[in-house]
């Protein structure tokens, strides 16, 4: 060294800054890059991306390659900047090259270019990595060597650098990736991706109409009364049974009832013959469970039933395909609107039986969906006991008023959505 005059070594210091400054871009900007985008970038044959996909698929590896380099290039400039300050500081030279050193290091090393790697990482790391390719190759050895290390201290502690888990994304990661996306995607695309991640949770019982709520055609009533319930019909599909909905004989069809009745052959026997087979679906079943299942079966309509084989309700296809897309019929417009009416005073004439999806979206709240299904359910399990009208009560923060009570069940509540601090 003492042949190498000062100026040469300053420029030798200045390169080797440089490098270090490489290395430590390189490292941020790698392990900045976002999985999902890089995967697109490579599908689409980027060269760039496909270079950082191939060493990202090793990060020991690639982790190894930067430190080796780094450290290699920080020692030798932390030598190199001793001998400088040496002869131009003479005794106090050592202590002046650790200060300067650590302060250059220190900004144009690392924190300078960590942080425009960080929020360029694209246009640091795929530049990078045609740099990275041939010194993987030169220092493969010094590599191999400390990830062989490396990984046998991991191995110890339990960890395994080959299980690596990958950039695989659970629902609700997935969920909040949307919504952090709603700068870019419209609000009703985000309400429909969030919905079908919602199937997951929900079951038929969520969306099902209830059992009480079940209207049909009983064959065994009389013909005038059966015309009659014909004709006022709103759906395109009728439950026909004999005198409970236990002993459920079929679902008809409102084309082949007009046929009949064109035909003027509309008669009980003729019914009975028309029926469509009942599609059953056990209670529990996930919503994208049982879309699968209507698409597999070419079905749109189902009865829900227990363990012991009781209806408990009914699901259709346009059920489960509202908690994608939002409601888009009328009539079930209409029916919301009439479960809750907005009062002067701010609050909300609530009817008892809503379900509580219904009325979490509709009021933007967060009540329990995970055990009673209604309104009138969660607070019946709150109270545990059947309350009378008139009475007031305080629900996961919401003041609510019981306004009727009939048939042992909560007909309207008086709600306040505002939640209390």
């Amino acid at each position: 060294m003492d042949d190498i005059s000062t100026s040469t070594l300053c420029l030798i210091l200045g390169v080797l800054v440089i490098c270090s400054a490489y290395f430590s871009a390189t490292e941020t900007a790698m392990m900045a890059l976002n999985p999902y985008r890089l995967k697109h970038l490579a599908n689409q044959h980027h060269s760039g991306a496909t270079r950082a996909m191939h060493f990202l698929q090793r990060r020991d590896q690639l982790i190894g390659l930067i430190l080796v380099g780094n450290n290699a290039v920080n020692i030798a400039a932390s030598g190199i900047g001793t001998i400088i300050c040496t002869r131009l500081f003479g005794d106090y030279g050592l202590a002046v090259s650790t200060a300067a050193l650590t302060l250059i290091v220190l900004i144009f090393g690392e924190v300078t270019p960590k942080t425009l790697a960080a929020l360029h990482p694209e246009r640091v790391a795929f530049p990078s990595t045609v740099i990275l390719k041939p010194l993987m190759t030169v220092l493969y050895p010094a590599v191999y060597a400390v990830n062989r290390i490396c990984n046998g201290f991991l191995s110890l502690l339990g960890v395994s650098a080959e299980q690596h888990r990958g950039n695989s994304l659970s629902n609700e990661e997935l969920r909040t990736v949307v919504h952090e996306a709603s700068a870019m995607l419209p609000s009703q695309h985000q309400s429909m991706l969030v919905g079908v991640l919602d199937l997951e949770k929900a079951t038929v019982e969520d969306i099902m109409v209830p059992r009480n709520e079940l209207i049909g055609v009983n064959i065994n009533d009389d013909w005038k009364e059966i015309v009659h319930q014909l004709s006022i019909t709103q759906h395109s599909r009728i439950l026909l049974y004999r005198d409970s909905m236990d002993d459920a004989l079929g679902f008809l069809h409102t084309r082949d009832i007009m046929r009949l009745l064109f035909k003027e052959q509309l008669t009980k026997a003729t019914l009975l013959r028309s029926v469509h087979d009942i599609y059953f679906i056990p209670e529990g079943t996930p919503l994208s469970t049982q879309l699968q299942k209507f698409q597999q079966s070419k079905e749109r309509i189902g009865l829900v039933v227990d363990e012991f084989g009781d209806i408990q309700g009914l699901v259709t296809l346009e059920d489960i395909l509202e908690e994608v897309v939002g409601e888009f019929t009328t009539d079930v417009a209409e029916e919301q609107n009439e479960e809750i009416k907005a009062q002067d005073d701010g609050s909300y004439l609530v009817d008892g039986g809503i379900n509580l999806r219904d009325l979490n979206r509709e009021l933007h709240l967060n009540l329990p969906t995970d055990g009673p299904k209604t309104l009138n359910g969660l607070i019946l399990e709150y109270l545990e006991d059947m309350p009378q009208p008139e009475i007031s009560l305080k629900l996961l923060g919401h003041y609510i008023e019981i306004v009727d009570v009939q048939d042992n069940m909560i007909k309207s509540v008086r709600f306040l959505p505002k939640v209390i601090e």
